[in-house]
């Protein structure tokens, strides 16, 4: 019993080493990650902001590159350190972030075609991973146009900017500074010494970045997978509140919306929650999500990467306030589209092959513009 209780203890010990170490790398390599990009000069900047100059091909960018890298915690980090090494302005920027929410929503999508052999629980899984899709298409087409029009996005994320400043939010992190900036300035001197350094330093921030987020996903979520279906079961769907804190709660901490979202579709499946209950999770999670990119923020110590992040949080607040008292809309979609699709083998394949072909038409777009 007595040894049991210790090796408990040391993989906690463990576990609580790889956490602290990947945030710390994280850390890391968003700063890497702005400071590449400055060593490119302004041609390069000039060209990556020319591809976004157009608010409607930002949006497309951050629907595709997230679709890919299938983590809007990942995308709205890159665009917090473009905007700090001076690659993307505050404008260009904020319909990348509104694009990076579309594009999130694939895995759990995938996940629903784990029932795709039982066309009643292929109903209910694939109408309650795509409400997820239906909130955040209907947030980008209601404010998409209020944002290139009147700036409410950039108006708020600037007031919170100068709110959290005033307090001394980020700049309590200024001990960040002397943590990393000796092991950038290693790391600068270690690849000047190689040919095409900026490139390579570009891709060892990359990489860094990818790596430090599995790592602290995966140990996180190590350490609470075994525990979480009981809480799901009998706590999660309890009240539309409690739903929303927790999906909120849950993702900040393995930072990722598309884990958290991806584990309640077996649940829907089975037919244990409804779409209904799972859609006010389903927007904590999108709020939950915003954390990695204050977090990559506060590293950067710059204003306007700080703005960027809260414009993050400002987008989903904004469209919860708008879609949540008529959430019947997204939540009936989402039902209709679920039913529709699990009727026949027939309507299940066009199905999936129009969803799919909805995410392969932005990358065209970018091909052939």
């Amino acid at each position: 019993m007595a040894i049991e209780k210790n090796n408990i203890k040391i993989q906690a010990i463990i576990r609580s080493t790889i956490i602290i170490a990947s945030v710390y790398l994280f850390l890391l390599s968003i700063k890497l990650l702005g400071h590449s990009f400055q060593t490119f000069g302004h041609g390069f900047a000039e060209t990556l902001i020319n591809m976004t100059s157009n608010p409607f091909s930002g949006l497309i960018i951050g629907i595709v590159a997230t679709s890919i890298i299938q983590s809007s915690s990942v995308t709205t980090s890159l665009v917090v350190g473009l905007v700090a090494g001076g690659a993307l302005t505050l404008e260009t920027s904020i319909p990348i972030i509104m694009g990076a929410n579309i594009g999130t929503t694939i895995t759990n999508t995938l996940v629903s075609f784990g029932h795709i052999t039982n066309l009643t629980e292929f109903k209910r899984a694939f109408g309650a991973s795509i409400v997820h899709d239906f909130f955040n298409i209907l947030a980008v087409i209601i404010l998409f146009p209020l944002e290139m029009f009147f700036h409410p996005l950039k108006k708020s994320a600037i007031w919170l900017e100068t709110i959290f400043s005033g307090v001394g939010g980020y700049k309590a992190f200024d001990p960040l500074k002397y943590i990393l900036e000796p092991v950038i300035k290693f790391v600068d001197e270690i690849f000047s010494l190689l040919p095409f350094a900026n490139i390579l330093l570009l891709i060892f921030a990359f990489v860094l970045l990818f790596f430090s987020l599995t790592q602290l996903v995966s140990t996180i979520r190590s350490a609470v997978i075994t525990r979480l279906e009981i809480i799901v079961n009998q706590y999660l769907f309890k009240n539309a509140f409690i739903g929303f804190i927790f999906g909120m709660l849950l993702t900040a901490i393995v930072q990722s919306s598309s884990v958290t979202t991806s584990l309640i579709i077996p649940l829907a499946g089975a037919g244990i929650v409804t779409i209904a209950q799972i859609f006010p999770y389903t927007l904590g999670a999108n709020v939950g999500t915003t954390v990695t990119a204050i977090l990559a923020a506060m590293a950067t110590q710059n204003p306007v990467a700080i703005t960027v992040a809260f414009s993050h949080l400002c987008f989903n607040i904004f469209g919860i306030l708008i879609i949540y008292p008529v959430k019947f809309i997204p939540i009936k979609l989402a039902e209709l589209v679920g039913n529709t699709a699990g009727s026949s083998k027939r309507n299940l394949a066009i199905y999936i092959t129009i969803y799919i072909l909805l995410h392969f038409i932005p990358v065209l777009f970018i091909f052939l513009t």
